[in-house]
């Protein structure tokens, strides 16, 4: 039991680092590039492909000794797209501003890489409890991977998160973090930062070796 308690909790944890989606798989970088001018945005939208992460890979585990090798890319995307659906409708119905301002990125999830590469790479071959934990992880990692993006994008084009100042009166705001090529600096930044970080790590874990 101890040792499945670890290994599941390493399914988790590799979701918020060693596999983070957008910065060390370099996957969903549409969404995160288009909707992360604003925290708001960012998080409703990693929260939306949370969800269809989440049960795609339970669906998709529960029945993958069901499915041909032939048609199973096809069943994949249907299924996902099921999911999209409800997600879309839902966000529409109870947050309109949220939906409006997203635009076509939420159904865009249909064919979002994350979402399709855990299907292939990890759900259709593995149960359903491990599959649960791995898009939690990988989840997880993407809605932090969007709040930070955001967070920082919408600091210096706004000096504000979430509506509340975070930068003094003598801030100019940056214009340039609300556009497109705000979005690649940082998004690029991040990445820097991140392989400087693991191989600063790998580098002290090889001294101590």
């Amino acid at each position: 039991m101890a040792e499945n308690n670890v290994s599941l909790w390493g399914e988790f944890k590799k979701g918020l680092w060693q596999d983070i989606p957008p910065f060390r798989l370099v996957l969903g970088t549409c969404p995160t590039l288009a909707v992360t001018n604003s925290v708001k945005n960012g998080v409703a939208m990693g929260l939306a492909t949370l969800f269809v992460l989440f049960f795609s890979n339970i669906i998709i585990s529960a029945v993958r000794k069901y499915i041909s090798s032939q048609v199973r890319i096809a069943a994949y995307v249907v299924i996902i797209a099921l999911l999209v659906t409800v997600a879309d409708l839902f966000l529409a119905a109870v947050f309109p501003a949220i939906s409006k301002a997203l635009g076509p990125y939420v159904p865009l999830i249909v064919v979002n890489c994350i979402i399709l590469g855990r299907a292939e790479g990890y759900a259709q071959k593995n149960p359903v409890v491990p599959s649960m934990i791995d898009a939690l992880g990988i989840g997880t990692g993407y809605i932090i991977s969007l709040a930070v993006m955001s967070s920082i994008r919408e600091a210096l084009g706004f000096g504000s998160i979430l509506g509340f100042k975070v930068l003094g009166d003598w801030f100019e705001p940056w214009i340039v973090m609300i556009l497109p090529a705000g979005a690649f600096i940082v998004f690029g930044s991040l990445i820097a930062a991140i392989n400087y970080i693991s191989q600063r790590k790998s580098a002290a874990q090889k001294a101590l070796g």
